[in-house]
């Protein structure tokens, strides 16, 4: 049974503070040592359910922050930046199960910890058909692009919760529940990493009645920007079409292209912007 596993950093337990998700800053290795707790106890509880192999992207800011030498289960790390499918670079039709590690909330949802939809700069909202959607939902196109059931999502209450609204019936392991956007009623992490390591195998053990991601298609994705200079530039991006001051949308019949487009312009506008 082959797993891919996705990891961002804001959702994990402890963590409130960008300073501890930023390379150079002080609470940094604190923080990836954290992260990677978290990590093991899903690739561990992964193999606990079956799993034989595990691939562990690195999905965080430059995409290197794990140490890989101390990944569970010899699992394979994917690292560094520029990767074609970005958060979900790896996945493919050979996969059985996806697991989405320490994700966090939607920029202009409810508060959610370090709360963002890639690019804080330069996005404010985006939806899927109509439904407003974080990180996970939106990575999820690649997963339904690839027949891969999403069975976990690890995070915060807002995240987990935002997560059910689009992928009904996966498993969420809350680590922590946000206060603020800069605070959060954190589990201790050995808690939170038996919490982990527990839905992580219960998520495999069910794999045979998890279904892929089933967006309805064509899948329309529409994004508000946090301006109009950069709504214009999306429309450079041969698809974007602007649909008001500061938005616009992209529609495919193809989940996979629809993301790779909306990468497209993530990456441009995220470059303008920051």
């Amino acid at each position: 049974m082959k797993v891919f596993l996705s990891s961002d950093m804001e959702g994990t337990a402890g963590i409130v503070d960008w300073t501890q998700c930023q390379a150079g800053n002080p609470g940094y290795e604190h923080g990836v040592a954290l992260l990677q707790a978290e990590v093991n106890a899903a690739i561990t509880g992964a193999v606990t359910g079956g799993a034989t192999e595990v691939l562990v992207n690195d999905s965080h800011s430059v995409m290197q922050n794990l140490r890989p030498e101390l990944l569970a289960g010899r699992a394979r790390y994917l690292s560094g930046r520029h990767k074609p499918l970005y958060m979900m670079q790896g996945l493919d039709p050979s996969f059985d199960a996806v697991l989405l590690v320490s994700y966090h909330g939607s920029m202009g949802g409810p508060s959610s910890v370090l709360s963002h939809t890639y690019s804080p700069r330069a996005i404010a909202e985006v939806r899927l058909n109509g439904t407003p959607v974080g990180e996970a939902g939106i990575n999820a196109l690649v997963a339904q692009a690839h027949g891969v059931p999403v069975v976990l999502v690890t995070g915060d209450d807002v995240t987990a919760a935002e997560s059910r609204a689009v992928l009904p019936g996966i498993r969420t392991a809350v680590v922590k529940t946000a206060v603020s956007r800069f605070a959060a009623d954190s589990l201790h992490p050995h808690d939170a990493c038996e919490l982990i390591a527990a839905e992580a195998e219960a998520a495999l053990r069910g794999l045979a009645q998890a279904r892929p991601p089933a967006f309805d298609l064509p899948a329309r994705l529409d994004i508000t920007f946090r301006n109009a200079d950069l709504a214009e530039m999306a429309t450079w991006v041969r698809g974007v079409e602007r649909t008001g001051g500061c938005s616009a949308a992209l529609v495919d019949d193809d989940p996979l292209r629809l993301y790779r487009t909306f990468v497209t312009v993530l990456l441009l506008g995220r470059g303008i912007a920051e």
